[in-house]
């Protein structure tokens, strides 16, 4: 059964609860009972082994905790109780009461999970409904075992009905999950420089870590690559979610795949730092963004004034309005140091990190902190309407603080906004996907380390001759006909940091009184010394790889000879311009091609007219 069948039949449980609960609060029992019976089907194949093991250990006088997880199979949960959920539908007039001891019988670990989804509030709300035996029902017939659904389907069934509650309740889905084609991409990007961890055999142990871990999607697809790859390597997951309902879902995944789940923590990363300490050799996020922190600002702010660069948020901080890139930060302070391995990261933000706020801002000191520091690897531009929630441009950006000699100093700038397909039917907002072959053009372009242009053919009445060809570097470009053209566009450039760097001068111009004479300084250090006018005070940036006097006596004083610089106003500042960095320019077509056609449709919509007046 596909995914897709799987939510369906899921969903139909809907129906039952139609009249009694609201359709935004359908999620409060699907969920739940979903996570119950993928438990109940994973205990199943050891649940009379450790019934047996709880009663020896007990009669022999021992803790039988330690003894009954290595009889459940290792997979760090069990459940102490003789029931099951098929067992549950036995005794219907009590099932209120023996789905209640059920659940308590699980181990901590697992009980916690119910606990997040405020279960029994539910269950309590069903059984006055008359509902809870027939719900209980729907559920015990359907089979969550990993045999029949693998944990990758699992994961896709969670997210798909999160999106579904998400729409009816007018949530972000976004906030919970990232589309797989994305996370698969980051995943490609995050791991094809390391051939240690990815050669068979090799049997290295990795830690993974996501501070906004939703569901547990990107933790589930790294462990999956990394399993396909290299079945001997081991990668622990750890990750913070703030949305309960999300961590209790991430919190099953990790049980089922027997992951140490102390290693996912509940709360808000930001304000309270579940891993402090804590370094990591991966990291994945897919942060809010647009998302004010206005909430945890006290604690941030504290943190950035009181720690410094000893605390997470050093280098500045943005604006309110949008706290995504202090993700970004938060992970950079969780990079392990290079003498240690080192650390490789990706993030997804929008194109607001990229570019907001002027030299000496928070933003613009965030970007100047990585890219004088040599972090930046690459900064992917992914396609718009591929996100559940919303149809902006978003972007992947690729950190390390371990780069290949050949990429220290340089970032590589990938545009795939036109590598997607549309997609069967749109979900919410997302409308598009990336196919396998383009995640896998995109991953070779950053693995090849080159530049790129997408290059068109066109004959000599201007008509596309084939399909567009992708060309590195080391590529020849096609064959043009006769009397034709080729049309390049380009998809991955190679930068230096410096390149995005300026520095931001403040040009005055001197006060002049009515008689036209300038104004000079009469005290102190201004004594003679022409007076700035506020009114005529402008500013020019600077690229920081050219000579600021040079630039001056070239773009300023030609215009103003009286303009000087007041070099204690001066400011650098990073931005990274990426689509000014692929604009094409398409020359507009002539006066007399538009003439030509104009005078067509004229002719065209005439012949018309005349035909209904006959």
């Amino acid at each position: 059964m596909n995914h897709q069948a799987l939510s369906s039949f899921i969903w139909s449980v809907a129906d039952l609860l139609r009249g009694d609960y609201k359709q935004s609060e359908y999620g409060r029992v699907i969920l739940p009972f979903t996570v119950l019976r993928r438990l109940d089907c994973v205990l199943e194949p050891t649940k009379k082994a450790v019934l047996a093991e709880r009663d020896a250990k007990t009669k022999a006088g021992l803790n039988p905790d330690p003894f009954l997880l290595r009889k459940a199979g290792g997979i760090g949960f069990y459940n102490t109780s003789e029931l099951d959920l098929i067992k549950l539908l036995g005794d219907q007039d009590h099932i209120r009461q023996n789905l209640y001891a059920y659940v308590q019988a699980f181990s901590p670990a697992a009980r916690d999970i119910f606990e997040r989804f405020d279960f029994f509030t539910q269950v309590e709300r069903l059984a006055k409904s008359n509902l809870l035996y027939l719900v209980t029902e729907k559920f015990a017939n359907i089979d969550l075992h990993p045999e029949t659904v693998d944990n990758a389907s699992m994961g896709l069934v969670f997210e798909e009905l999160i999106r579904k509650f998400a729409e009816i309740s007018n949530e972000t889905a976004g906030e919970h999950f990232t589309p797989r084609e994305v996370i698969r991409l980051m995943v490609n990007l995050l791991f094809i420089e390391d051939d240690d961890v990815l050669s068979p055999g090799n049997a290295v142990v990795r830690t993974i870590y996501d501070p906004t871990a939703g569901t547990g999607g990107m933790l589930s697809v790294a462990g999956e690559y990394l399993l396909e790859h290299n079945p001997q390597a081991r990668l622990t997951m750890f990750g913070q979610e703030l949305n309960d309902e999300s961590y209790a879902i991430c919190k099953a995944d990790m049980l089922i795949k027997g992951q140490p789940v102390e290693n996912i923590i509940a709360g808000n990363t930001l304000s309270e730092d579940g891993h402090g300490g804590r370094q990591f050799d991966y990291m994945l996020s897919n942060p809010p963004f647009g998302v004010e922190w206005k909430k945890v600002e006290k604690v941030v702010r504290q943190e950035h004034e009181s720690k410094g660069f000893d605390g997470r948020f050093g280098p500045g901080l943005p604006r309110v309005s949008d706290g995504s890139m202090l993700f970004l930060l938060h992970l950079i302070s969780k990079m392990r140091p290079l003498q240690d391995g080192g650390s490789r990261f990706g993030i997804v933000l929008n194109g607001s990190p990229l570019f907001t706020g002027g030299a000496g801002s928070g933003e613009s000191e965030i970007r100047r902190y990585v890219l004088e520091n040599d972090l930046v690897e690459a900064i992917v531009g992914l396609p718009t309407d591929m996100f559940y929630n919303t149809g902006i441009s978003t972007y992947v950006w690729i950190l390390s603080n371990k780069k290949p000699a050949d990429r220290k100093g340089y970032v590589q700038l990938i545009d795939a906004s036109s590598f997607w397909q549309k997609m069967r039917k749109s979900l919410g907002s997302k409308r598009k996907e990336m196919s396998d072959d383009h995640i896998a053009t995109v991953t070779r372009l950053f693995g090849d380390f080159t530049e790129a242009e997408l290059v068109t053919v066109f004959d000599a009445a201007g008509q596309q001759v084939g399909e567009a060809k992708l060309v590195t570097g080391t590529d020849n470009a096609p064959a043009v006909p006769e009397g034709g053209k080729l049309k390049r566009v380009p998809i991955a450039r190679i930068f230096k940091n410096e390149d995005f760097g300026y520095t931001t001068i403040t040009v005055e111009r001197p006060l002049r009184d009515e008689a036209g004479e300038v104004v000079v300084g009469l005290k102190g250090k201004q004594k003679g010394k022409p007076q700035p006018d506020s009114a005529l005070r402008d500013t020019e940036n600077v690229p920081l790889a050219e000579d600021i006097g040079a630039y001056f006596e070239r773009e300023v004083l030609p215009h103003a000879a009286d303009a000087w610089i007041d070099e204690e106003k001066s400011k650098v500042g990073y931005e990274i311009p990426f689509n000014r960095h692929f604009y094409v320019f398409e020359a507009p077509r002539s006066l007399c091609a538009i003439d030509e056609e104009l005078k067509v449709t004229s002719a065209s919509i005439m012949k018309m007219l005349a035909e209904l007046a006959e």
